[in-house]
């Protein structure tokens, strides 16, 4: 491993500002990822051609992939910054913020759109009113290994950043929403509004619009089966439709 670590970052000082890159080179220690670089340009603000410069502006928090909110384009694909390690990328590294989303700064963006997507697909189980659903229900095994990977989706936006079919010119919500409504549908206290979120998922913007590039599902830091959600729903959808025509 070279002595330095060769930096290529695109910045960006705020949301009506023209980006631009800068270079930096940090020194190389054993067991690096690439938040523990930008940590280090951040103690020393220094680009590659020696002069001062602001630090670079990235979100973090967990720093062991849990929390998602570190994701960022990283020589070309958007990954997690903070189990990006050094010694498995190739020089120049380059990092950019994800593109499907609002720029705040530098690496910094506004993933708002990922909870407006669950908000849409009303990701929760819901607590007004009464329901007879006798004991504490519980699930089996096999489906309860189902619903935990289901549920390991941290809200880092890698799947929309990947997906073909988020862009500017379509309203699709995207995969995160879309395995979130399967996730609630198929918990023993969410079926109850099974068909609120059926409703929610077949309007534009919704189940239709996935192209089945199945790019999110190669690119999810946790290995959520997404395409598998997808499958899921577009069977579930049709048989709620035809139920909701034949019982009219």
């Amino acid at each position: 491993m070279a002595e330095f670590i060769h930096l290529k970052i695109k910045r960006q000082a705020g949301p009506a500002k023209p980006s631009y890159w800068e270079e930096f080179q940090v020194q190389y220690k054993d067991n690096m990822n690439v938040v523990s670089v930008l940590m280090g340009i951040r103690k020393n603000p220094v680009n590659k051609e020696g002069k001062k410069t602001l630090p670079v502006v990235w979100e973090c928090n967990c720093l062991e992939e849990v929390c998602g909110a570190c994701s960022m384009i990283i020589n070309g694909k958007p990954m997690q910054a903070c189990s990006a390690l050094i010694d498995t990328l190739k020089q120049p590294i380059t990092l950019q913020p994800l593109t499907k989303f609002p720029i705040i700064r530098d690496l910094m963006v506004d993933r708002k759109s990922i909870l407006d997507g669950f908000r849409q697909v009303k990701a929760w189980v819901e607590i007004d009113g009464s329901f007879n659903i006798g004991p504490g229900p519980r699930l089996e095994e096999t489906e309860r290994r189902k619903a935990y990977q289901l549920s390991l989706c941290m809200s880092c936006g890698c799947c929309l950043e990947a997906c073909p079919n988020v862009n500017a010119k379509s309203a699709f919500i995207g995969p995160a929403a879309l395995n979130q409504a399967r996730l609630f549908n198929d918990a023993p206290l969410g079926r109850m509004t099974k068909g609120k979120r059926l409703e929610a998922i077949m309007v534009k913007g919704g189940l239709a619009d996935c192209g089945n590039a199945q790019n999110c599902e190669k690119v999810c830091p946790k290995k959520v089966p997404l395409t598998g959600s997808i499958a899921k729903l577009n069977r579930e959808s049709v048989l709620y439709s035809i139920d909701q025509w034949l019982t009219k």
